[in-house]
């Protein structure tokens, strides 16, 4: 008994979230990352967003300041050079996320697990990273970012 209790309590999942901003820096939602053994758990609220599906994806410097284009927040997360797109046959990188559905009234919420991204390794590194949000979808295909568009919404990941 006293053996199965010290290894459920050996694995305490680390945390970590963002609010999630728009192109005028105003707060639109949050976001929590869960650490996993083989990923992070993400869950995802956002309002104020135009309807139907939007690319989201893991960028590699957490910095959303500049508000008009989030560029600051860099390219993807990737280690090894590997193409972006889920769907791609040569491999995906650690950035790629399913897309986001936002419904009619702008309302959005989405859990979505990967096991492409460590959250202390990839996510919480020393330059940090962002959750971005784009205009579109991602066909998780076409080079660099699926199509997807603009970048919309910005969170750094903290």
């Amino acid at each position: 008994m006293l053996a199965a209790f010290s290894m459920s309590a050996a694995w305490a999942a680390e945390t970590a979230s963002a609010d999630i901003l728009d192109n005028k820096g105003q707060k639109i939602g949050q976001a929590t990352f869960t650490a996993a053994p083989e990923g992070v758990l993400l869950r995802l609220s956002v309002q104020g967003l135009p309807p139907g599906w939007h690319g989201a994806h893991f960028h590699a410097m957490g910095d959303c300041s500049d508000h008009e284009k989030f560029m600051a927040s860099k390219g993807h997360v990737t280690h090894d050079d590997k193409p972006h797109g889920l769907l791609n046959a040569k491999g995906t990188h650690a950035g790629d996320l399913p897309n986001l559905y936002v419904h009619a009234d702008g309302k959005g919420e989405a859990e979505m697990f990967t096991h492409l991204a460590m959250l202390e390794k990839d996510l919480l590194d020393a330059d940090g990273s962002a959750l971005v949000i784009h205009a579109g979808p991602d066909d998780h295909m076409t080079q660099p970012i699926g199509g997807a568009g603009d970048r919309i919404a910005c969170g750094v990941i903290k």
